[in-house]
């Protein structure tokens, strides 16, 4: 199964490669592609075609079957394309048998997601953050760059330089894992101090699948120049803001995205940013409704907080873009209300809104639900106050 996209600008080229086994409908692997489009995107790529393959599980030594693999290797060298990226990730084995069969850079999702970070990355935190989880995925996979070693006629002796030579290599990666890890826990600790310093205050952090307009409501509750765009992870740096609703004052996390099969390393480097997450008193979970799969977000997030024990917070589940979903499926917006609440009310207990960020739909209702979570944290952490005493 192949799929043919249009390109206009002179980018570099990208064709897509997926597996899907007996669990993944064809919705879900057109869904999982498109999103893996959109990081090539994201990452200044265009992507021109898709390839796709049922099979139980990737094969051991390419990724896909040897058939699917021709025709990969025909659509590369007869369209000269630049990259070929794939939806898992590949093992050290399957980049070097790739790279020289299809003779062109060779990219797994873990790896394209990585370099959207580095890009994304401002501050020195996420910057060190991110350094650390590409020289932890570089170093399994430092054989490939000294292949042409191998190629080197003789015996006796040949071993040696070659050996030494990526040795030398590994032990630099190490080494500036190494420092990495000490300059980023001299980083956690002045950002514990930071957090400590607000631990006065009601904190509340928003949580979401990447591209459901945290951002863009977080610009909307604090009033305030924030980032967003629509790319995935447009926010890569954790932003803090002080909001004031009903002369309750707390202060608002914006918190990177979480994405399916994001890469362990990140999680583990990001374990500052996202202890932003796991010392919040409020959780306000966002969701795009008008996504297809926004349920399948909602999951992916749920077991991420599960991951980082923060499951068990007071949360709000934000439904954000219902102007979105009322124009494709043609409802107005009180029968989508309907629907969405009755669908999602019957299997969950956790409060829920539905608003569109952009179009300021519903914000008071979500104004007003987030108060009373905000007030009831405020009085726990200053029983003392009274309403009237706060200005």
């Amino acid at each position: 199964m192949s799929k043919t996209y249009s390109t206009a600008n002179e980018k570099e080229t990208a064709i897509l490669v997926a597996v899907a086994d007996q669990h993944t409908s064809a919705m879900q692997l057109e869904e999982h592609l498109e999103e893996l489009a959109f990081l090539v995107s994201t990452s200044g790529a265009e992507t021109v075609s898709t390839f796709t393959q049922n099979l139980s599980k990737p094969d051991i030594r390419t990724y896909v079957g040897k058939g699917k693999l021709d025709d990969i290797i025909a659509y590369v060298k007869s369209r000269d394309i630049d990259i070929v990226v794939f939806d898992d990730d590949l093992s050290p084995s399957q980049v070097r048998n790739l790279e020289t069969l299809l003779e062109c850079k060779i990219l797994d999702r873990s790896l394209l997601i990585l370099n959207i970070f580095s890009i994304r990355a401002k501050s020195s935190q996420s910057r060190t953050q991110v350094e650390l989880a590409q020289y932890e995925y570089l170093l399994p996979r430092l054989t490939r760059m000294w292949d042409h070693l191998s190629k080197q006629k003789g015996g006796i002796g040949m071993r040696g330089p070659g050996e030494t030579e990526l040795e030398t290599d590994r032990r630099i990666v190490r080494d500036k894992i190494s420092v990495l890890k000490k300059k980023l826990i001299k980083i956690d600790k002045q950002a514990f101090v930071q957090r400590k310093n607000r631990q006065r205050m009601v904190r509340v952090a928003l949580v979401g699948y990447t591209n459901v307009g945290k951002s863009t409501i977080m610009r909307v509750l604090s009033k305030s120049d924030v980032f967003a765009e629509n790319k995935l992870f447009a926010t890569v740096d954790s932003t803090v803001r002080k909001v004031v609703i009903n002369q309750i004052p707390f202060l608002l996390t914006d918190t990177v995205g979480f994405i399916r099969k994001l890469p362990h390393g990140l999680i583990e480097s990001f374990k500052s940013t996202l202890d932003e997450i796991r010392e919040a008193d409020i959780l306000l979970h966002i969701v795009d409704v008008s996504h297809p799969f926004f349920e399948d977000q909602y999951e992916i997030v749920n077991k991420t907080l599960a991951e980082i024990d923060s499951a068990e917070k007071p949360t709000l589940v934000v439904f954000n873009k219902i102007d979105k979903y009322t124009k494709e499926h043609k409802l107005t917006q009180e029968e989508a209300l309907l629907h969405f609440k009755e669908m999602h009310l019957s299997r969950e207990n956790e409060q829920t809104v539905f608003i569109s960020a952009t179009e300021k739909q519903n914000m008071s209702e979500f104004r007003n639900l987030l108060y009373e979570f905000a007030e009831e944290r405020f009085y726990t952490i200053f029983p003392n106050y009274l309403k009237n005493d706060l200005y």
